[in-house]
């Protein structure tokens, strides 16, 4: 995982020589056209997405900041999170953004700024034993644990009480390295914040929270000595992000849903993906060469609509790998719906025609979150529930805002007062969180399609008639 973000650092223009520790350039002082950001990998906070291009709630966060004072971001990886607090204080980036818990100790002349999520320590433990209930539980079994998030801190306050708790601190850029350690037996229990378990959890099956350290704590940037007038900035950007749901829709982009697949679900994937995916991915392959929309993405959707069986059919007639209705085969030209290659090719065409009639300021992801509650519920019905939203004051072109309205499109007194009347819009909201969370683990567990020559005579070339 180093050396893909490594690379998706160098993306966007920065990698840190940490050894080197003189300037790094223009930190982003008062006046300064761009600011260097300090980061970490890790799935919380910056990492390579889909297309390799960075993604990440730190990164999403710090770009839109720099958006906010009209300023060029560059971002640098640091191995640890003393690197971090290193660097910062050496005035070698202008602030940190990179998952830090705002009761950690800080170098001289760093700057806290704005808390913007809440986060809970959990001693995590694996299931193939009785969770301990308490540390007395625990004994002197060892812990690890990753310095720079103040677990340590709260181990050596629970060893007050629990003389023979015992840990381990390794040098690891992430809490994630840690909980895959765990998962291959190497500790008996690992500290993690409960953010980061959330987002692995599906990936490592035998993990899970034993039961909560310490109490909820926030995380926060850091900013250099000097950066009074930035870290004053970042205060009015997050109070704005905060009022206009901004913050909300972003931590929902990425925690969403964490909790929608359970463990049963997600085991169920992994072994789909050993049993039955390679019969079918150079055809979700090819439908992304011709269409664009990645493959791991149109694997997560036939996985939400059939389990990967080319066969299935509902009792009202929709087949076939993509559960394609008889309308949409005709729309969309296929001869056989259980054909899972002209199935698989059809579905990803009709995603694209989905986005495509949705207004073009929609940006992604929430671009392709509303398409898949489309290619669920029906258009019509998607558009019925933008209008909730817009009446309620929420944002229409929002994934998070309309995920709330859909749901209301079951409610007659509603219902009745838009274009397409009643539906049962709660399922598309399980359908679209599932093929979130199906495609989550899909990511980790498969590599990205990067065809050598691309097709010319595609949905990316703007041919209709491909699409």
């Amino acid at each position: 995982m180093r050396r893909v973000l490594r690379t998706a650092a160098t993306i966007i223009g920065t990698v840190l020589a940490l050894a080197a520790c003189g300037p790094l350039g223009d930190t982003g002082p008062q006046g300064a056209k761009e600011l260097l950001v300090l980061t970490r990998q890790g799935p919380s906070t910056f990492y390579p997405g889909p297309d390799n291009a960075p993604v990440g709630l730190e990164y999403d966060l710090a770009t839109m900041f720099g958006q906010y004072l009209g300023r060029r971001v560059r971002f640098a990886l640091a191995d640890n999170v003393a690197e971090i607090a290193r660097q910062l204080a050496g005035g070698n980036a202008a602030f940190a953004a990179a998952g830090l818990a705002s009761d950690q100790p800080l170098p001289q002349g760093v700057l806290r700024g704005p808390a913007y999520q809440s986060i809970q320590a959990v001693l995590v433990h694996h299931t193939d034993k009785a969770p301990p209930r308490d540390w007395s539980d625990v004994g002197n079994a060892l812990v690890g644990v990753v310095p720079g998030f103040g677990h340590q801190a709260l181990l050596r306050e629970a060893k007050a009480t629990a003389p023979e708790l015992s840990w381990k601190a390794l040098d690891l850029h992430d809490q994630e390295p840690l909980l895959e350690k765990l998962a291959q037996g190497e500790f008996p229990y690992a500290m993690a914040d409960s953010h980061t378990l959330a987002v692995v959890r599906n990936i490592y099956l035998d993990l899970d929270a034993a039961f909560a350290v310490g109490p909820p704590r926030e995380l926060a940037w850091l900013f250099a000595p000097g950066q009074e007038e930035l870290a004053r900035a970042a205060e009015d950007f997050f109070r704005m992000i905060r009022e206009n749901g901004m913050l909300s829709r972003l931590l929902d982009r990425y925690y969403g849903h964490t909790e929608r697949v359970d463990t049963v679900a997600a085991e169920h994937l992994q072994e789909k993906v050993r049993s039955t995916l390679a019969r079918y991915r150079r055809d979700f392959q090819l439908a992304q060469e011709i269409t664009s929309i990645e493959w791991r993405l149109l694997a997560a959707l036939a996985y939400q609509e059939s389990h990967w069986d080319p066969l299935a059919t509902s009792p009202t007639n929709v087949r076939g790998m993509m559960m394609l209705t008889e309308e949409t085969a005709q729309r969309m030209n296929v001869l056989d719906r259980l054909d899972p290659k002209e199935s698989i090719l059809a579905g990803a065409k009709y995603l694209v025609q989905l986005k495509r009639m949705l207004p073009e300021r929609i940006l992604e992801p929430d671009r392709t979150w509303l398409a898949l509650a489309a290619y669920n519920i029906g258009y019509g019905h998607l558009e019925d529930a933008r209008v909730l939203a817009q009446r309620r004051k929420l944002n229409p072109d929002a994934w998070a805002d309309v995920k709330k309205t859909l749901p209301l499109l079951a409610r007659a007194e509603l219902a009745n007062t838009v274009k397409h009347g009643f539906a049962r819009g709660g399922a598309p909201v399980i359908f679209v969180e599932n093929v979130r969370a199906y495609y989550d683990i899909l990511i980790r567990l498969e590599a990205p399609h990067l065809p050598r020559l691309h097709a010319t005579n595609d949905c990316r070339a703007g041919n209709l008639r491909a699409c």
